[in-house]
């Protein structure tokens, strides 16, 4: 019987984007481990580390091994390494390393899985720890007989979590090692479902402290916006004491300079503010992913969370608000100010304006009177011309009487002479 023929795709063009977009949602899945199994999570923040630089890093880890290394490009992945298994993922900021380790265990946090780990490989590791803990899960009846012990009496946080499937235990500190510790006690978790845990664990863990970096930054901006605050005060005051004598291009550059304060301020924390934003949402929807109930006398997560992270992102939030407010204020303040500028500017202009009609009419006034006076004098001049020519005349023998050519001649010549300037005039303004 021959082969059935391959089914053809109803799809005549496909978008380039389309099948890395429909492969997202099943992007950095999770882990199906059964229970007892120990993690340690590390989260390293990039600091310039290329992904060329960290992927080299990680070939080396895994040829020692004899693991296939991540294909080109890869952002994520996990390989098993003989007793011990690797996830790793790539993100915008930073790259998580999980190390699971499946063997048994008396004393979940006696032995972890980083000690399968290659020491030397560990020192030379690329880029700055963000983020470190360790995750024990066992079963219900292995745990220890006081939970504060794994914890060296600190106090407790915890929560049954998945439909009671599982107690989850942390002190959210950081112990001797540099590492955080999370206790989980399997009530009937599936292997899916103590992935998953896992994996939202560290997530919360991971996010947190990418939240918190932002914190730092906004007690700076606070402190750098209220010194601009009362700086801008002072010019608006300035600005608007009528009884202050003002430069107003002093007010400008100064107004200025702040402005370009202000913008600095803004890309160098900016991103960091939004980050933290994005990274508390992250961190509250995988808190609400875990279906807490209360342990009687002990603080959930979310409560603890509630307590001390949210105050910390809510100062994140006024700082962005804050200095957002005073941005709107500087530009207002600025158009304000060139407001003014070019109120003053065309008040300089209307008084040029008039300076310069009176100067154009004084200088018509001007020019008329010196054609008065250049008729009188060509006039003069022509009618000594007419004298001394009658004068001639008779001396010649001719009925000629000077002074009757003189005074005949005269309203011609005036006449003339007038006539003569006009027509220079207007050719003159023609030519201009």
């Amino acid at each position: 019987m021959a082969d059935p023929a391959p089914l053809r795709s109803a799809i005549v063009k496909e978008h380039a984007l389309r099948r890395p977009l429909a492969g997202e949602v099943h992007a950095r899945p999770y882990e199906i481990v059964p229970a007892p199994v120990r993690a340690s999570h590390l989260a390293i923040l990039h600091d310039g580390l290329d992904a060329s630089a960290e992927r080299a890093y990680l070939i080396e880890l895994l040829g020692s091994h004899g693991a296939e290394p991540p294909g080109e490009g890869a952002n994520h992945f996990a390989r098993d390494l003989g007793g011990l298994r690797l996830k790793w993922e790539r993100h915008s900021e930073f790259s998580t390393y999980t190390f699971l380790r499946l063997d048994g265990f008396a004393d979940p946090f006696a032995a972890s899985a980083l000690d399968l780990v290659p020491r030397d490989w560990l020192d030379r590791m690329p880029g700055a720890v963000i983020s470190a803990v360790h995750v024990a899960i066992v079963p219900r009846g292995d745990a220890p007989g006081d939970l504060a012990g794994p914890f060296a009496g600190n106090p407790l946080v915890g929560s049954t979590v998945v439909g009671r499937a599982a107690e989850v235990w942390t002190d959210l500190r950081l112990h001797a090692d540099g590492f955080g510790r999370i206790l989980v006690l399997d009530q009937g978790l599936s292997r899916g479902q103590t992935g998953r845990l896992m994996q939202r664990l560290l997530e919360i863990e991971t996010y947190r402290m990418m939240a918190l970096l932002a914190f730092p930054e906004a007690r700076r901006i606070h402190a750098e916006v209220a010194r601009m605050d009362r700086a801008l005060a002072a010019i608006v005051t300035e600005l608007a004491d009528p009884a202050i004598v003002q430069n107003d291009r002093e007010l400008l550059e100064r107004l200025t300079a702040l402005a370009a304060e202000i913008e600095r301020l803004d890309s160098a924390a900016g991103f960091r503010l939004v980050a933290a934003r994005a990274y508390y949402a992250i961190v509250n929807q995988r808190i609400a992913e875990l279906r807490e109930e209360r342990i009687a006398g002990t603080q959930t997560l979310a409560e603890f969370m509630d307590r001390r992270l949210a105050p910390a992102m809510k100062t994140c939030e006024s700082a962005a608000d804050r200095r957002e407010l005073l941005a709107g204020r500087a530009a207002r303040a600025g158009d304000l100010l060139r407001t003014r500028v070019d109120i003053a500017l065309e008040e300089k202009n209307r008084d040029l304006l008039k300076s310069m009609n009176r100067r154009a009419r004084m200088q018509l006034r001007l020019q008329e009177t010196v054609e008065g006076l250049s008729v009188v004098a060509i006039s003069y001049y022509l009618l000594g011309l007419v004298l001394y020519a009658a004068k001639g005349l008779k001396a010649a023998g001719l009925p000629v009487d000077p002074d009757v050519a003189a005074l005949a001649s005269l309203p011609v010549i005036i006449g003339a002479v007038i006539l003569g300037v006009k027509r220079l005039r207007r050719a003159l303004l023609h030519e201009e």
